[in-house]
């Protein structure tokens, strides 16, 4: 469901120690909180008591939309990034930007200042030490038809084995945060018979293209991109390539916080 690498190559490429000899790394593909722990780290602080109670208050008073109108005032885009609907998600999302508000005002003051210089390839960024990254844009029509693939692939793959598996390791699987994934759900439905396994694809793909609508206003808000259409087709990979060079080459390496 994943299409994480396998355990020998994920232990083959450690960011700490290629980033220690020297070597260029090329990092590609991962969510916004993948980039963004790259980028800014990870905050593992624990939850402010008193925040948390506030924020709960506000979710029974007034609903998870409440929650994501304050997450979005604190930083717009940001509720791209998560479920929406998933109040929990939304209580976090609100601690981890209160939290931030600080490094935030400072992202703003550096913004302003770039603005004001008119160097529009100067390094910059949430924390103010980003540089430019570079996007691969592919049309709406090449980009469905590459995620119906992959939903498709998915299920072709074991997907059901993988949940049926999950579900007999762990009894509350169904009910977990990981059970309402995409792709675990709509497997989920179909080992209960409640939908076919071409309905969960269609489901499964219906999903991705919501999110990946979400990830684009996430890069919008959240990172600084530059974008390189995307190949056509593989004749079309190296143009492609020459690119992604060409803006490596006009902006310099992005440093990691690894």
């Amino acid at each position: 469901g994943t299409a994480k690498p396998t355990a020998a190559e994920r232990a083959g490429v450690v960011l700490r120690g290629a980033a220690a000899s020297g070597r260029d790394l090329v990092v590609a593909g991962g969510t916004g909180l993948y980039v963004s722990a790259l980028l800014r780290g990870l905050d593992t602080r624990e939850a402010d008591p008193a925040l948390r109670a506030e924020l709960e208050d506000l979710l029974s008073r007034e609903g998870p939309e409440a929650l994501a109108a304050r997450a979005e005032a604190l930083s717009p885009g940001s509720t791209a990034t998560i479920d929406a609907r998933n109040p929990r998600r939304l209580v976090r999302l609100v601690e981890i930007l209160e939290s931030h508000a600080e490094s935030a005002e400072s992202f703003s003051h550096a913004e302003s200042a770039e603005s004001r210089s008119g160097e529009a390839g100067s390094p910059a960024g949430r924390s103010g030490a980003e540089g430019v990254l570079v996007g691969l844009d592919f049309p709406p029509d090449v980009l469905n038809a590459r995620i119906e693939r992959r939903a498709r692939a998915m299920f072709e793959g074991g997907l059901l084995d993988e949940v049926r598996a999950l579900c007999e390791r762990f009894p509350g699987f169904e009910r977990s945060t990981a059970g309402a994934g995409i792709g675990y759900a709509e497997a989920l439905a179909a080992l209960r018979g409640e939908i076919s396994v071409d309905e969960a694809v269609a489901r499964t793909a219906l999903r991705t293209r919501r999110l990946a609508k979400k990830q684009r206003t996430w890069w919008r808000h959240q990172a600084r991109v530059e974008w390189v259409r995307g190949p056509a087709d593989e004749a079309d990979v190296e143009r492609a390539a020459r690119d992604v060079r060409d803006l490596w080459r006009k902006h310099g390496k992005v440093p990691l916080s690894v």
